[in-house]
């Protein structure tokens, strides 16, 4: 059967590699947006692969709108990825509830009235508690949530709706628990800062991270091809993963911004304070469902990310100002 597929919050970082990926593999994209900015699409895809992708407007509160999409467009896939992020779910926590847990049970109901019988979605390590919490080692996937932010609380409520659509109504689901996600496109959200100082280097400006210690850093490109996998690979059930990534410190980060751009050498500095989230996460839960999942280096990944800015800001996307 051919591939349809819906990617909600399409103009966010994820949302945009995602879409990124399945343009590359000429699959046909639908990108459900609220508002008309690309720019961070335009970041990392060209005007072509751009015209590719079938633009909708329509806002994820909308239950009838969702219901419309999928059947006018034959979707046959859908990741799940619109949210507000933590501070903003902080400053307005009634947005916050609409969108991040009214919009799952619509993508959900409107997946039910579809007749759609899988879907992925974004949850996060949000859901858990403070590192000391929890036994030392790697966080493993079932371990306890214990959600400190309405953003985290929202991604538990989503977790348990994906519950209750298995239960009720034979929905399969994939909820996939980011961590640090880095990349073009990552300039929202509590652990931005590391992308940009990234984005800082790359315009020869110096720049201080909010925070340290050590944690699972994931490249925002191999972030969507899990999301992407988990939609095509053929699973029964409604569990939720943790996605995992390459545990490092944040001055392992800065020395890898310094040797892509070595001219940043002493102007990229952070603060020693640790996210408060466990460091190690155990993906093999995930690994086991998709197979080997796809990680890209942290030198490269933090090179290709300031090589990007820097194409970026010759073609006028962005301007050095915003570094």
């Amino acid at each position: 059967m051919k591939q349809q597929f819906l990617v909600t919050g399409a103009t966010g970082c994820i949302g945009a590699w995602t879409v990124r990926n399945l343009v590359r593999e000429g699959v046909y994209t639908c990108a459900l947006v609220r508002s008309g900015s690309q720019q961070r699409l335009k970041l990392i895809m060209s005007e072509k692969e751009l015209s590719a992708v079938e633009f909708v407007r329509g806002d994820i509160t909308d239950l009838e709108a969702i219901e419309r999409i999928l059947k006018r467009h034959k979707i046959t896939h859908i990741i799940h990825l619109a949210a507000m992020q933590f501070p903003f779910c902080k400053a307005d926590p009634s947005l916050g509830a609409a969108v991040n847990v009214g919009g799952t049970v619509n993508v959900f109901e409107a997946a039910v009235h579809c007749g759609i019988r899988n879907l992925v979605y974004a949850s996060s390590t949000a859901v858990y508690g403070p590192a000391d919490e929890y036994p030392d080692g790697p966080l493993l996937h079932d371990a306890p949530l214990r959600p400190r932010s309405h953003y985290g609380v929202y991604k538990q409520a989503n977790e348990g709706t994906a519950r209750v659509y298995w239960m009720d109504s034979g929905i399969s689901s994939i909820g996939i628990r980011p961590y640090v996600v880095y990349g073009p496109g990552r300039d929202q959200g509590m652990t931005s800062t590391p992308t940009k100082a990234m984005l800082a280097a790359a315009a020869g400006k110096p720049y201080r991270i909010s925070y340290g210690g050590r944690f699972g850093f994931q490249y925002a490109d191999d972030t969507a091809r899990a999301y992407i996998d988990a939609a095509r690979v053929e699973y029964k059930g409604c569990e939720v993963f943790n996605l995992g990534g390459e545990t490092v410190g944040m001055q392992a980060v800065i020395d890898a911004i310094e040797t892509a751009e070595p001219s940043s050498k002493g102007n990229i500095s952070y603060d020693d304070i640790p996210l408060p989230f466990p460091a190690e996460i155990d993906n093999a839960p995930l690994v086991r469902v998709l197979g080997a999942l796809h990680v890209t280096p942290l030198g490269e990944g933090v090179a290709e990310s300031i090589r990007i800015f820097k194409q970026a800001f010759a073609q006028g996307v962005i301007s050095p100002e915003q570094g």
